[in-house]
């Protein structure tokens, strides 16, 4: 991309920010009539509307929607390396858009985002938690956490942990029902199941620790509540409604304070890693690199 063709990233970036061209000519210094020849001229270089101009705003159209992120990338990558050009690289900035489960999000990344964020000012950051799996490349995102296997081969992953599935409840609900004995009690158990892709649980998998070869046990499993949202099932079981079979990660700090227990501590559920996703090796920001680097050191210690 020619320089020229930067400036007029900048005028459509501006203009949209601003709500105007007149908007966008004063953050530039140019003139109104400049401004709008920029725009035109990078509109014709696409060969695609980008705005509908009215005489009192500007209002995006669906091709200059999808377009907008991608000239804001494009020029925060710029930035990035010109301010870093002869500074020390620890000095990061621009924004970082990640999406990550709501569990995992909110019981295990905010405090360690947090410390990123003090470590680096210069950073803002855009978190999305939903068990609704965000498209990185049509949603415009720099990084996913996501627990499973990488079945998309156009993004790249770096493996932070492998972690394991424990069966957890509640005390009061323990001294309620009883404490299973072995695996097959769960039939007699509120298990509080996951929805995934639409489907809801319907069996468990379960591993005996001493036994890591042998054949591993399917346990049919039932109970009231069923939930997309493992944050929404976590607080369930917190509440005392059930049993159910959570990422370790997830649970590591209601298993510290006594909220939750392990049951049938003797058996554990399939490891599942835990992936840092990104869109692309080439062009991934510096300041995105630093947070991957940063989760993959403060996660790995927690567990045992």
């Amino acid at each position: 991309m020619k320089l020229e063709n930067l400036f007029e990233l900048q005028v459509f970036i501006e203009a949209v920010n601003g709500g105007s061209l007149t908007a966008a000519s004063k953050v530039l210094l140019m003139t109104p009539a400049a401004a709008s020849a920029s725009l035109k001229k990078l509109e014709s270089r696409l060969g695609v509307r980008l705005v509908e101009r009215s005489t009192r705003a500007l209002r995006l159209t669906p091709e200059g929607q999808g377009f907008m992120g991608y000239a804001q990338r494009a020029l925060e990558l710029l930035q990035e390396g010109e301010a870093q050009l002869g500074e020390d690289l620890s000095r990061l900035r621009g924004s970082i858009r990640l999406t990550t489960s709501s569990d995992l999000g909110r019981h295990v990344l905010l405090p360690l985002i947090d410390e990123f964020l003090e470590l680096h000012p210069g950073v803002e950051l855009l978190l999305t938690a939903s068990d609704a799996p965000q498209d990185l490349l049509r949603d415009q995102m720099d990084l996913a956490l996501r627990y499973g296997e990488l079945h998309d081969s156009s993004l790249v992953a770096r493996r932070l942990l492998d972690l394991r599935r424990v069966l957890v409840a509640a005390p009061a609900y323990l001294e309620r029902r009883g404490m299973p004995q072995t695996p097959q009690e769960l039939t007699q158990h509120d298990c509080l199941t996951l929805k995934i892709r639409d489907r809801r649980e319907s069996s468990w998998r379960l591993w005996a620790n001493d036994a890591p070869d042998s054949q591993a046990l399917q346990i049919p499993v039932s109970g009231r509540r069923s939930a997309d949202d493992a944050e929404i099932a976590h607080r369930w079981a917190l509440a005392g409604y059930g049993v159910i079979l959570k990422s370790e990660l997830d649970v590591r700090d209601s298993l510290a304070r006594g909220a939750l227990v392990r049951v049938l501590p003797g058996y554990v559920g399939d490891s599942t890693p835990l992936n840092a996703l990104m869109p692309s090796k080439r062009f991934l920001p510096m300041r995105v690199r630093a947070l991957v680097e940063h989760l993959g050191l403060r996660l790995a210690p927690t567990l045992p």
